[in-house]
């Protein structure tokens, strides 16, 4: 009996030695993954990366189904952004293009004393000396120059429209008129009759024409001098963009 006793004791020794922690089983299969994952191609990304397992590994870090899952790293999605960036650099295109047409016009019929175009952030600024236009303290487009207003509203039609606004400059020179008692309404008389000649054109629509007047309060060059001044009596059609820079649309009447 002694001796039966004594082998089922051996039995049972036997058998506990194939228990293994389920534990050294997961460290072991981590271990090979990452030999195998870092053999593949080694740089030294991977390197670091095998190391710092290693070292949770053996110094007594978290389990493998410890670690946190790898999270989904958002992706931006600029195809929107691109999309406006696109319709503006388009609409930008466009302006310049008109901005030739109107070039073009200047050339042929010998004005460029009395024009300048510029692209500028709010649009295309058209430039036109007053004296072309208007004698001194008067707001009627002189009739020899009508033709020239007429001419520029041709080169204003467009499909769509575009908002359109017309400004009158003055000099600081004080205004001795029984009909304008300020700069500011001269300014604005200004703009006025020049657009209503604009918008004699058929095939403009007005609801997308506006008009203004600064008087002497936003001159382009100093008013000490004669040639200054001249530069500041001027009367501005700024033409705007239907896409604004940020991608928004600018296409409403003002």
């Amino acid at each position: 009996m002694a001796k039966k006793h004594k082998k089922h004791q051996h039995e049972e020794e036997m058998s506990e030695s194939w228990l293994l922690p389920y534990a050294d089983i997961l460290t072991l299969l981590l271990a090979l993954f990452i030999v195998l994952f870092a053999s593949s191609t080694v740089d030294q990304e991977k390197l670091n990366q095998m190391s710092a397992v290693f070292n949770q590994v053996f110094d007594g870090g978290t389990g493998l189904m410890e670690q946190p899952s790898p999270m989904d790293v958002p992706r931006n999605n600029n195809s929107g952004d691109s999309n406006q960036s696109m319709a503006y650099i388009e609409d930008q295109q466009a302006l310049s293009e008109i901005q030739d047409s109107v070039d073009e016009y200047i050339a042929v019929n010998a004005l460029e004393k009395q024009f300048a175009t510029e692209l500028t952030d709010e649009g295309l600024l058209v430039t036109i000396r007053d004296s072309i236009l208007f004698d001194m303290g008067e707001a009627e487009v002189k009739q020899e120059y009508r033709q020239i207003a007429e001419d520029i509203s041709d080169l204003l039609v467009f499909d769509p429209p575009r908002n359109v606004v017309i400004t009158g400059h003055t000099d600081n020179i004080p205004i001795s008129s029984n009909i304008y008692a300020s700069n500011w309404e001269l300014s604005v008389m200004r703009s006025v009759n020049f657009l209503k000649i604009l918008v004699n054109n058929q095939t403009i629509d007005p609801l997308y024409f506006s008009a203004k007047g600064y008087g002497e309060f936003r001159p382009v060059a100093s008013n000490d001098t004669g040639e200054g001044r001249a530069k500041n009596r001027r009367v501005e059609v700024l033409i705007q963009p239907r896409v604004l820079e940020d991608g928004s649309l600018n296409d409403q009447p003002q």
